[in-house]
Protein backbone atom coordinates (compact mmCIF):
# COMPACT_ATOMS: atom_id res chain seq x y z
CA UNK A 1 0.00 0.00 0.00
CA UNK A 2 1.40 3.87 -0.89
CA UNK A 3 2.00 6.11 1.36
CA UNK A 4 -0.80 8.22 -0.78
CA UNK A 5 -3.38 5.30 -0.34
CA UNK A 6 -2.42 5.86 3.46
CA UNK A 7 -3.44 9.73 3.22
CA UNK A 8 -6.63 9.03 1.84
CA UNK A 9 -7.58 7.33 4.83
CA UNK A 10 -7.13 3.60 3.98
CA UNK A 11 -8.12 1.64 7.06
CA UNK A 12 -5.24 -0.84 7.10
CA UNK A 13 -1.78 0.61 7.50
CA UNK A 14 1.31 -1.21 6.48
CA UNK A 15 4.41 -2.16 8.04
CA UNK A 16 6.17 1.05 7.50
CA UNK A 17 3.72 3.43 8.33
CA UNK A 18 4.88 6.02 11.19
CA UNK A 19 3.64 5.41 14.45
CA UNK A 20 1.66 8.86 14.37
CA UNK A 21 -0.21 7.72 11.03
CA UNK A 22 -1.04 4.40 12.83
CA UNK A 23 -2.76 6.38 15.95
CA UNK A 24 -4.54 8.50 13.74
CA UNK A 25 -5.71 5.29 12.44
CA UNK A 26 -6.57 3.95 15.97
CA UNK A 27 -8.23 6.85 17.07
CA UNK A 28 -10.73 6.85 13.83
CA UNK A 29 -11.43 2.96 15.13
CA UNK A 30 -8.88 0.80 12.71
CA UNK A 31 -8.79 -2.36 14.15
CA UNK A 32 -5.88 -2.64 11.53
CA UNK A 33 -3.88 0.12 13.15
CA UNK A 34 -4.38 -1.71 16.69
CA UNK A 35 -3.11 -4.58 15.87
CA UNK A 36 -0.02 -3.55 14.19
CA UNK A 37 0.75 -1.05 17.23
CA UNK A 38 0.66 -3.53 19.37
CA UNK A 39 2.59 -6.09 17.70
CA UNK A 40 5.05 -3.32 17.23
CA UNK A 41 5.09 -2.46 21.56
CA UNK A 42 4.29 -6.12 23.18
CA UNK A 43 8.23 -6.42 23.36
CA UNK A 44 9.29 -2.93 25.10
CA UNK A 45 5.88 -3.38 27.75
CA UNK A 46 6.25 -6.82 28.24
CA UNK A 47 9.90 -6.47 29.46
CA UNK A 48 8.89 -3.12 30.82
CA UNK A 49 6.53 -5.20 33.02
CA UNK A 50 8.67 -7.92 33.89
CA UNK A 51 10.89 -5.81 35.11
CA UNK A 52 8.72 -4.24 38.04
CA UNK A 53 5.89 -7.43 38.17
CA UNK A 54 7.26 -11.21 39.61
CA UNK A 55 6.06 -12.90 37.15
CA UNK A 56 5.31 -13.46 33.56
CA UNK A 57 1.67 -14.10 34.07
CA UNK A 58 1.61 -10.62 36.22
CA UNK A 59 3.84 -8.85 33.15
CA UNK A 60 1.03 -10.22 30.76
CA UNK A 61 -2.06 -8.63 32.83
CA UNK A 62 -0.10 -5.66 32.44
CA UNK A 63 0.37 -5.61 29.12
CA UNK A 64 -3.23 -5.92 28.46
CA UNK A 65 -4.45 -3.58 30.76
CA UNK A 66 -1.76 -0.81 29.35
CA UNK A 67 -3.35 -1.72 26.29
CA UNK A 68 -6.68 -0.98 27.55
CA UNK A 69 -6.51 2.00 28.99
CA UNK A 70 -4.19 3.36 26.01
CA UNK A 71 -6.96 2.75 23.22
CA UNK A 72 -9.84 3.56 25.32
CA UNK A 73 -8.53 7.41 26.00
CA UNK A 74 -6.71 8.29 22.89
CA UNK A 75 -8.10 11.16 22.72
CA UNK A 76 -6.37 12.00 25.83
CA UNK A 77 -2.63 11.55 24.16
CA UNK A 78 -1.04 14.51 23.76
CA UNK A 79 1.02 14.40 20.17
CA UNK A 80 4.02 16.55 21.83
CA UNK A 81 5.57 13.27 23.08
CA UNK A 82 6.04 9.86 20.88
CA UNK A 83 2.96 7.29 21.64
CA UNK A 84 5.80 4.63 22.87
CA UNK A 85 6.86 6.98 25.12
CA UNK A 86 3.05 7.70 26.67
CA UNK A 87 2.09 4.22 26.37
CA UNK A 88 5.57 3.03 28.36
CA UNK A 89 4.92 5.37 30.88
CA UNK A 90 1.08 3.86 31.25
CA UNK A 91 2.82 0.62 31.34
CA UNK A 92 4.83 1.08 34.64
CA UNK A 93 2.52 2.86 36.35
CA UNK A 94 0.19 -0.23 35.97
CA UNK A 95 2.38 -2.33 36.73
CA UNK A 96 3.11 -0.57 39.93
CA UNK A 97 0.15 -0.43 40.76
CA UNK A 98 -0.75 -4.35 40.42
CA UNK A 99 2.52 -5.15 42.43
CA UNK A 100 1.49 -2.59 45.22
CA UNK A 101 -1.90 -4.26 45.54
CA UNK A 102 -0.12 -7.23 45.83
CA UNK A 103 2.81 -6.33 47.93
CA UNK A 104 1.31 -3.53 49.85
CA UNK A 105 3.95 -2.80 52.14
CA UNK A 106 6.65 -1.69 49.52
CA UNK A 107 6.48 1.57 48.63
CA UNK A 108 6.68 2.85 44.43
CA UNK A 109 6.12 5.65 42.70
CA UNK A 110 3.92 6.44 39.98
CA UNK A 111 5.48 8.32 37.09
CA UNK A 112 4.01 11.55 34.60
CA UNK A 113 3.84 11.47 30.65
CA UNK A 114 7.07 12.90 29.09
CA UNK A 115 9.90 11.15 27.30
CA UNK A 116 11.02 7.70 27.28
CA UNK A 117 12.65 5.26 23.81
CA UNK A 118 13.99 0.15 21.09
CA UNK A 119 14.42 -3.69 21.40
CA UNK A 120 16.80 -6.15 20.14
CA UNK A 121 17.14 -9.49 18.91
CA UNK A 122 19.89 -12.56 19.62
CA UNK A 123 22.24 -12.35 16.38
CA UNK A 124 22.72 -15.79 14.44
CA UNK A 125 19.14 -17.16 14.52
CA UNK A 126 17.53 -19.06 11.75
CA UNK A 127 19.60 -22.20 10.08
CA UNK A 128 22.06 -22.54 12.98
CA UNK A 129 22.68 -26.11 14.47
CA UNK A 130 19.95 -27.41 17.07
CA UNK A 131 22.31 -27.69 19.39
CA UNK A 132 23.41 -23.92 19.14
CA UNK A 133 19.73 -22.96 19.40
CA UNK A 134 19.19 -24.83 22.58
CA UNK A 135 22.50 -23.30 24.47
CA UNK A 136 21.12 -19.92 23.42
CA UNK A 137 18.09 -20.82 25.07
CA UNK A 138 20.05 -22.26 27.87
CA UNK A 139 21.62 -19.17 28.58
CA UNK A 140 18.55 -16.96 27.75
CA UNK A 141 17.38 -18.75 30.81
CA UNK A 142 20.24 -18.35 32.99
CA UNK A 143 20.08 -14.58 32.07
CA UNK A 144 16.37 -14.36 33.07
CA UNK A 145 16.55 -16.15 36.15
CA UNK A 146 19.78 -13.84 37.58
CA UNK A 147 17.45 -10.37 35.91
CA UNK A 148 14.41 -11.43 37.62
CA UNK A 149 15.82 -12.14 40.80
CA UNK A 150 16.99 -8.61 41.43
CA UNK A 151 15.30 -6.06 43.83
CA UNK A 152 12.45 -4.61 42.22
CA UNK A 153 13.83 -0.91 41.98
CA UNK A 154 17.27 -2.44 40.49
CA UNK A 155 15.87 -4.84 37.73
CA UNK A 156 13.59 -1.88 36.38
CA UNK A 157 16.60 0.52 36.03
CA UNK A 158 18.47 -2.75 34.29
CA UNK A 159 15.95 -3.68 31.52
CA UNK A 160 15.46 0.07 30.70
CA UNK A 161 18.60 0.63 30.28
CA UNK A 162 20.25 -2.22 29.13
CA UNK A 163 17.57 -4.11 26.98
CA UNK A 164 15.79 -1.15 26.07
CA UNK A 165 18.50 0.96 25.19
CA UNK A 166 17.56 4.30 27.09
CA UNK A 167 20.17 6.46 28.40
CA UNK A 168 20.85 7.20 31.76
CA UNK A 169 18.90 10.86 30.83
CA UNK A 170 16.03 8.76 29.47
CA UNK A 171 15.85 6.50 32.34
CA UNK A 172 15.82 9.55 35.22
CA UNK A 173 12.86 11.25 33.28
CA UNK A 174 11.37 7.85 32.69
CA UNK A 175 11.07 7.09 36.81
CA UNK A 176 11.53 10.76 38.02
CA UNK A 177 14.42 9.66 39.89
CA UNK A 178 18.13 11.41 40.08
CA UNK A 179 20.53 10.37 37.26
CA UNK A 180 22.51 9.74 40.05
CA UNK A 181 20.48 7.52 41.63
CA UNK A 182 20.17 5.42 38.01
CA UNK A 183 23.65 5.39 37.76
CA UNK A 184 23.88 3.91 41.33
CA UNK A 185 21.15 1.20 41.00
CA UNK A 186 22.75 0.42 37.06
CA UNK A 187 26.32 0.11 38.87
CA UNK A 188 24.75 -2.52 41.87
CA UNK A 189 22.17 -4.64 39.36
CA UNK A 190 25.29 -4.85 37.04
CA UNK A 191 27.77 -5.98 40.05
CA UNK A 192 25.23 -8.89 41.15
CA UNK A 193 24.90 -10.30 37.68
CA UNK A 194 28.48 -9.79 36.46
CA UNK A 195 30.21 -12.98 38.31
CA UNK A 196 27.36 -15.57 37.44
CA UNK A 197 26.59 -14.18 33.59
CA UNK A 198 29.64 -12.85 32.34
CA UNK A 199 31.48 -15.80 30.72
CA UNK A 200 28.32 -17.24 29.34
CA UNK A 201 25.85 -14.85 28.19
CA UNK A 202 27.59 -11.89 27.50
CA UNK A 203 25.84 -10.17 24.78
CA UNK A 204 22.83 -11.84 25.56
CA UNK A 205 21.15 -8.92 28.03
CA UNK A 206 18.72 -8.19 24.94
CA UNK A 207 16.73 -10.79 24.35
CA UNK A 208 15.77 -11.86 27.94
CA UNK A 209 11.73 -11.79 28.33
CA UNK A 210 10.55 -11.78 24.67
CA UNK A 211 7.07 -11.92 23.65
CA UNK A 212 5.92 -12.66 20.41
CA UNK A 213 4.49 -15.73 18.58
CA UNK A 214 1.24 -16.72 19.21
CA UNK A 215 1.29 -14.77 22.98
CA UNK A 216 1.41 -11.41 20.86
CA UNK A 217 -1.26 -12.87 18.43
CA UNK A 218 -3.43 -13.74 21.35
CA UNK A 219 -2.81 -10.42 22.89
CA UNK A 220 -3.58 -8.54 20.32
CA UNK A 221 -7.07 -10.64 19.69
CA UNK A 222 -8.40 -9.85 23.69
CA UNK A 223 -7.53 -6.26 23.47
CA UNK A 224 -9.34 -5.84 19.86
CA UNK A 225 -12.15 -7.99 21.03
CA UNK A 226 -12.14 -6.03 24.77
CA UNK A 227 -12.33 -2.61 22.73
CA UNK A 228 -14.92 -3.80 20.70
CA UNK A 229 -17.20 -5.37 23.79
CA UNK A 230 -16.88 -1.24 25.03
CA UNK A 231 -17.73 0.02 21.75
CA UNK A 232 -14.26 1.63 20.98
CA UNK A 233 -13.59 -0.20 17.76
Amino acid sequence: MSARTARQGHPIPNATTAEAKLVSAARNGSEAAVRELIRRLNPRLFRVARGIVVTDAEAEDVVQDTYLAAFSRLDSFREEARFTTWITRIAINTAKMQRRRHRPNEAYDTVTEDDTSQILAFPGQGSEPAETTLARAQIRAIVEKAVAELPPDLRLVFILRETEGLTTAEVAKALQINPITVKTRLFRARARLRTALEKQARGGFEAIFPFDGMRCVHMADRVVAALKADGRL
